[in-house]
């Protein structure tokens, strides 16, 4: 395994692999197994896999966590090497923002609700920081976690629309064996608040065993998850929208949604969801 550090020296290992099928898993460090089922499904379908681990500044508000954010470089290079990654792109933020740096990937409605209505230019910053990626690797399939489910489609959209021949695939979550959907932030949460976390991923299963079983109506569906989620400190927001287009959805199901959550427990904010498909 390589690990790398500048875009010219990227360029410069990948440039002996052009003839391979490249596959990309960008991430912010700090691995777990969710992670590492983005490099499983990468290497089961790619013969080369890159793995970025950056903390990218830009999508992160001014009270947000980007200074306390978790990292561990070299546990997170250990678990690249043992999972089979090719090449870890760890760049300085210099690297990826030089001096006077000023181009941004604006991102449309697909970026105003859900996250994107209380964290004001992050999918902005993630738009930005993907495509630059994107061009740094040039990757034949990206894969990301469906926990990220609206990053997800931002990302999609900003390829198709920016004409990028880069095929996006969305993994499913990966759940502790107490069903909380991982996560980096998870290591903030003590034992009490771990425990009222698990809450949000019972109410969102809660909805989801109540529609396989036939339940359609989209009032009722939020509402089933929503009478789990009492433990939370702050519900932000509870939402069944169009698995597409991400506006909400009405009336009786008939095309595939997601059930998506964020809710801040202690001072942790956690994202959750479910795809519910017809």
């Amino acid at each position: 395994m390589q690990t790398i550090t500048t875009v010219a020296e990227l360029r410069g290992a990948l440039a002996n692999v052009r003839d391979k099928r490249v596959g990309f898993v960008p991430t912010m460090g700090y691995l777990h197994d969710g992670h590492l089922a983005l490099v499983e499904a990468s290497r089961a379908q790619c013969d080369v896999t890159v793995v970025s681990i950056f903390v990218n500044p830009t999508q992160f508000g001014p009270t947000e966590d980007l200074s306390t954010y978790p990292r561990d470089f070299l546990r997170d290079e250990k678990l690249c090497r043992d999972a089979g990654v090719a090449i870890v792109f760890a760049p300085e933020e210099r690297e990826i923002y030089p001096a006077q740096f000023e181009t941004f990937v604006e991102p449309g409605e697909l970026a105003k609700s859900l996250c994107g209505a209380f964290r004001p230019g992050h999918f902005r910053g993630v738009a930005t920081v993907v495509c630059k990626l994107f061009n740094m690797v040039r990757p034949d399939i990206a894969f990301f976690g469906q926990k990220d489910f609206q990053q997800c489609a931002v990302v999609r959209r900003m390829a198709l629309d920016l004409n990028l021949p880069i095929e996006i695939v969305t993994v499913p979550t990966v759940r502790e064996p107490d069903r909380l959907a991982m996560s980096s932030r998870n290591r903030y949460l003590n034992k009490e608040e771990r425990r009222r976390a698990l809450s949000i991923s019972r109410g969102l299963l809660a909805a989801e065993a109540e529609f396989r079983v036939g339940e359609r109506n989209c009032e009722k569906l939020i509402a089933i998850a929503r009478q789990h989620l009492d433990e939370v400190d702050r519900l932000q927001y509870l939402e069944l929208v169009d698995a597409d287009t991400l506006e909400p959805a009405s009336g009786p199901l008939s095309h595939p949604a997601a059930l998506c959550a964020a809710a801040y427990v202690g001072s942790t904010r956690l994202i959750d969801n479910v795809i519910l498909k017809p």
